[in-house]
């Protein structure tokens, strides 16, 4: 595995390959996206990276782009070029963008809500009873 510098680096763009992206082209999305950074010349401006699955599945493909925090959805190959180029450039895919962030995500309307995230407890109780009862009693 390689350890990339990545001082230069003015933003990171998290591609998911998860089930519903990968049935929405996301392997073609992430070579595109790749591709496009490398005909610009901007391996050292933009970094990838694969992911699994973001949670937003309604909105296959999801590209995220950080350190912006903005979500993008119903990413294709040739809009995967285009969000490279609009980043590079300091813009967005603003027709796309599904979250932004300002100190917290804030949705842009463009999407379906979503359901509310149990919290940990909730998690542990579904997953393991015992977990959740040692944690209770402070363990």
């Amino acid at each position: 595995m390689s350890t990339w510098n990545l001082q230069e680096t003015r933003c990171h763009l998290l591609i998911c390959n998860g089930g519903s992206c990968t049935k929405r082209r996301a392997e073609e999305v992430t070579q595109a996206i790749r591709d496009e950074i490398s005909l610009l010349g901007a391996d050292k401006l933009i970094h990838t990276t694969r992911t699994r699955c973001n949670g937003r599945c309604t909105d296959a493909c999801v590209v995220i782009a950080y350190p912006d925090g903005v979500w993008y959805k119903d990413i294709s190959p040739e809009l995967g070029r285009e969000l490279v180029r609009k980043h590079l450039s300091g813009d967005r895919l603003d027709e796309r963008l599904v979250y932004s962030f300002d100190g917290r995500f804030i949705a842009s309307g463009l999407s379906v809500t979503g359901k509310e995230k149990a919290s940990w407890q909730a998690v542990d109780l579904l997953n393991d009873g015992k977990i959740l009862a040692e944690r209770k009693r402070g363990l």
